[in-house]
């Protein structure tokens, strides 16, 4: 790299904040989490005998390296890296520098996180929650036993229609992303439950003839995700103890079940209306690592 000037670090940095604040306006805290940030670096640098005039992007990609090494968070690294790509265009536009080392620096992919995990025995407990002595324990019922059926997505289960249900076949047509149909199987007990709802329940909520909802609220008109949010943590806090249940939890339990069972990757990505098969892959993980663990418990060496 050319050095074209070259001050200290300390008043490059200095220098970099003033012009924030008189062309942005930018707060003091905001300001400070900059100077923060090169500050950073510009010790590391330092250790490592180099400086912002002299380091290339081998090196700061060595010192975004380092604090992941060091257990900084992927969002955190990802915003100490805006900070360094707005500093160095900075001394580039200022003449400090010939060529900016973090022109192709990419800000490091989340690492995604697995989803709660709930065994087979805790969604039992969870179906078998509501009251079924009442119309609305029956309605509830029906949508967490077709929640886990069918790993439908929150917002494909309220928008669920009566004449998008094949009770003869066993089947729901789903209407998923990006306006996506596809055949999703009900399975027998869900298919019990539906049967039951739509022939003795559904009627009670209908205040409207020409409402088609599948699934109504107790005044008459579609159920809302909010609703159906609720509807399932209040059964999982009661039942399991457990605030971080919602309806995208019984999806996981589906698509995990299925793998556990032996299911193979690429049916479990259709029924789920995954478009890319490496969306679907993140459940091998947790199947996976049950595997392992029935292994360790059951095995003679394990």
């Amino acid at each position: 790299m050319i050095i074209l000037k070259k001050v200290s670090q300390e008043t490059i940095i200095e220098n970099y904040c003033d012009s924030l604040w008189m062309q942005k306006g930018l707060s003091k805290n905001t300001l400070n989490a900059y100077a923060s940030d090169l500050t950073q670096i510009a010790k590391w640098l330092k250790d490592n005998t180099k400086d912002f005039f002299s380091c290339n992007r081998s090196d700061l990609n060595l010192y975004l390296a380092s604090k992941i090494d060091a257990g900084d968070t992927t969002s955190s690294v990802s915003r100490s890296l805006s900070s360094i790509k707005g500093f160095f265009n900075w001394l580039l536009m200022n003449n400090h520098i010939k060529d900016n080392p973090t022109e192709l620096l990419e800000s490091p992919k989340p690492r995604r996180s697995l989803p709660i995990n709930l065994s087979e025995h805790d969604v039992e407990k969870l179906l078998n929650a509501p009251n079924i002595s009442s119309p609305q324990g029956i309605r509830d019922k029906t949508i967490l036993e077709l929640l886990y059926a069918t790993g439908l997505r929150i917002s494909e289960l309220t928008n669920l229609k009566v004449d998008q249900t094949d009770l003869d076949r066993g089947v729901i047509k789903v209407i998923g992303k990006g306006n996506k149909e596809r055949i999703v199987p009900i399975g027998e007990n869900a298919l019990s439950w539906l049967i039951t709802y739509m022939n003795k329940v559904r009627l009670k909520f209908v205040a409207n003839d020409e409402n088609f909802f599948l699934f109504l609220n107790n005044k008459g008109k579609q159920i809302s995700r909010k609703s159906c949010w609720l509807l399932v943590h209040n059964y999982a806090k009661r039942v399991l103890n457990s605030i971080k249940i919602s309806p995208h939890t019984l999806r996981h339990a589906f698509a995990t079940h299925l793998l556990n069972h032996g299911a193979d990757l690429r049916s479990v990505q259709m029924l789920l209306g995954h478009s890319s098969l490496s969306t679907t892959q993140i459940y091998t993980h947790i199947a996976k690592e049950r595997l392992i663990q029935f292994h360790t418990k059951y095995h003679p060496r394990g």
